[in-house]
């Protein structure tokens, strides 16, 4: 929690009545900064503000001095330009001018610029999320604005030209063991989730088999040649799958239903099925399977 106050009796009266729940102190600034810090005393983050940039690095200079370095900056500023210009600035002098003063997380608020406008507000959240708020304040936030601002904090440190992807291996879903049916998709990320979500939501015990695709999907690693019956056939030798399960039933991704020939020709003693094209589909497949 977050507690805000203009001045020290109500900054008092904030944090008596937040008690523990409270883990930043807000609004200190030039004139009131010595009271704040004996108030934060080491146990608070301590919310710096001041009216432009050059006030706040003499105010961060201050509190250094006096041994507080559990800082954050308010650069939230009156309108939406200056919060923008201010989280840049700072972040940039940081950065790439070696500012260690204003090397500190910065807090942006949300609420106070979008004035009562919860579309202006979700949207300033999305943008400082990524120019530069190490915290986003807002006065609330519904289920609808927090999934696609989560999912945005999450991918900020993606690189874009490198594939989301998980690690190639055996994943057992609902208990399966050596006598579990087995099925074999690819590496990319998204397709993993979707696809053993569907799995385990269908209960049957059943071994997935990650092989790797280049972090592509089905399709796209089908066309590329980084999915074939070949590259099943070493992901078969590279994990000794034939000594380890016993259940000799491996069920194919419905798209690329052309492998199943080869892959028989290749895994003697595999009997191939070709599955769904669509993932939602697996849950009445699996639960119908014999």
């Amino acid at each position: 929690m977050k507690a805000d106050a203009r001045n020290e009796e109500r900054a008092k009266a904030v944090l008596e009545a937040a008690g523990s729940t409270a883990k930043v102190l807000a609004g200190a600034n030039a004139s009131n900064w010595e009271a704040f810090n004996a108030l934060a005393a080491g146990k608070l983050v301590l919310g710096l503000k001041a009216a432009d940039l050059s006030e706040l690095h003499d105010l961060v200079e201050k509190l250094e001095a006096a041994g507080n370095k559990n800082l954050i900056l308010d650069v939230t500023g009156k309108t939406i330009k200056d919060a923008f210009a201010n989280a840049m600035q700072v972040r940039r002098a940081a950065l790439k001018g070696g500012d260690r003063s204003f090397g500190y997380p910065a807090i942006v608020n949300t609420a106070r610029l979008a004035r009562g406008d919860r579309h202006m507000q979700a949207a300033l959240a999305s943008m400082f999320t990524l120019r530069y708020g190490s915290v986003v304040v807002m006065d609330s936030m519904s289920y609808a604005e927090a999934l696609p601002l989560f999912g945005l904090r999450q991918n900020i440190f993606t690189d874009p030209q490198k594939p989301m992807k998980v690690e190639p291996g055996v994943y057992p879903l609902n208990g399966a063991d050596e006598n579990s049916i087995c099925c074999v998709t690819v590496d990319f990320a998204l397709t993993y989730f979707v696809v053993s979500g569907e799995l385990e939501r269908s209960g049957v015990p059943i071994n997935m088999f990650i092989t790797d695709a280049g972090g592509y999907s089905v399709l796209t690693s089908w066309a590329a040649g980084k999915f074939s019956a070949g590259s099943i056939e070493k992901f078969f030798k590279d994990f000794d799958i034939d000594s380890k399960f016993k259940n000799k039933v491996l069920i194919l991704p419905g798209k690329v239903a052309v492998l199943k020939g080869e892959l028989e020709a290749r895994l003697p003693g595999w009997r191939i099925v070709v599955g769904t094209t669509e993932a939602i589909q697996l849950v009445r497949f699996l639960r119908e399977f014999k």
